[in-house]
Order: C-alpha cells, then sequence, then structure tokens
C-alpha cells in the first residue's frame, strides 16, 4: 500500500548518527552541516561566531570553565569532526590531543597493615616518628591512642586495653615510636557508640583548625 502524501516521517535517535556532542542537540549539528557548505569563507566564518553564540546559550554552563570561549569553539570543530575551514579566534583542536587517554592514576598497592585502623594511621605514625621527643610528641601519641581506641571499637563490638593499643602503636610504627611509660587514655562510657568519623590530618599537618594542634596550643594561643 502507497504512503498517503499527508504522512509524516518521524526519525528515531537509533536510526540517525551518534551525536558527538550531545548537549548541543542535533539542531546543532546541522547547522554546521550547512555551515561546512558555505563557499565564501569570509561568509562562512561570519555564520561560525553565530554558531558559537547558540551554542553558548544551549550551554551556559560553559561559563562555569576557564576560557570558556575557547571551549565553544573546540566544541564547534570537534561537531564539525575537525574538518571546518574559518577564521576562527583560537587554534584548531587537535584530534589526537582531544581523544586521547589521560593518564592513569598510580594506585597505592602496599597492603594495609591493619584495615580497622586504615591507611592514614601509617601515614600519621610516620609524622610522629619524625617529630623530636617532648610534650608535643607525647600528646600527639595520646590523640592519635584515642583515635586508634575509637576505630578499634568500629569494628570490634568490645572493650579493649590501652596497652593493646598502644602496642599496635609501635608495632605499626615498625619501633619508631615507642608509647612513654605513664599516659592513660580517657575512660569510655558503657553506653558510647561509635561510627565511622572522618580522619582531620589537617591539625597533623600545622593547619589552623586541627584538634591535635589546638591540644598542643597554651592560653596566649601559642605552642607550648
Amino acid at each position: 500500500m502507497e504512503a498517503s502524501e499527508n504522512t509524516i516521517k518521524l526519525y528515531y535517535n537509533t536510526e540517525v548518527e551518534k551525536l558527538q556532542m550531545p548537549e548541543y542537540g542535533r539542531n546543532v549539528l546541522r547547522m554546521v552541516e550547512q555551515l561546512k557548505q558555505i563557499p565564501d569563507r569570509a561568509k562562512r566564518t561570519e555564520q561560525a561566531y553565530a554558531v558559537v553564540k547558540v551554542m553558548e546559550s544551549l550551554n551556559p554552563q560553559v561559563h562555569q570553565q576557564e576560557n570558556f570561549s575557547q571551549k565553544l569553539w573546540d566544541h564547534l570543530f570537534m561537531i564539525a569532526g575537525y574538518d571546518l575551514d574559518v577564521d576562527a579566534p583560537f587554534p584548531k583542536p587537535l584530534p589526537e590531543v582531544v581523544n586521547s587517554r589521560p593518564d592513569p592514576i598510580p594506585l597505592n598497592i602496599k597492603p594495609i597493615r591493619a584495615r580497622h585502623y586504615g591507611r592514614n594511621i601509617e601515614s600519621i605514625l610516620e609524622l610522629i616518628a619524625s617529630e623530636p621527643e617532648g610534650e608535643v610528641k607525647t600528646a600527639m601519641i595520646r590523640s592519635l591512642a584515642i583515635y586508634m581506641r575509637q576505630q578499634y571499637l568500629i569494628w570490634n563490638k568490645d572493650t579493649v586495653a590501652d596497652q593493646t593499643i598502644f602496642q599496635d602503636i609501635e608495632r605499626l610504627s615498625g619501633g619508631r615510636v615507642t608509647v612513654p611509660e605513664g599516659i592513660e587514655l580517657a575512660k569510655i562510657s558503657a553506653d558510647a557508640s561509635f561510627s565511622r568519623p572522618g580522619m582531620n590530618l589537617q591539625g597533623f599537618g600545622g593547619g589552623k583548625s586541627g584538634k591535635f594542634n589546638r591540644n598542643f596550643r597554651g592560653k596566649n594561643g601559642k605552642k607550648k
């Protein structure tokens, strides 16, 4: 049966070419295809500026990016398949650069010696080991021991002796950190419960708002 003259042909995205930049839509792709057919270079360049303005209105979040004007022109060339001869205000992007894969991020494959404490504990122990002996180092060890006890109780819903935590500190540091005699940790209430707290390392690194820095400062705000 022949199709009626009034039949409307519907086009579905599954039947057409995949968009290189979906955020701009298929109408912009059609505009770019028509742009490439303009024989006069000056006219083609003039229309390219107009298309970029349309792209800017369709993708306003591009303003949040640095050098967003260049980003828009890069997108125009990408939509055109890098085959667009116009006098652009920026160099044409190279497809081998745009399509290159980023360098893989190296992973820390060193095994964690005590998973219930986490990997950060080992980094903190390295920092403490480099500190000179004195009140500051003793305070850092005590604060770390309190945190490690909390982490221990998250994974082991039971009590834990202070001596167990002290032994773990010396073991995980390879003997580089020795817990001074006489250190006692605050008692924990029987109904206390611990969630997995975030680890604020800023205090160890010399930040202004770290808990450990507050412990190490006297009444006048200076370190003891």
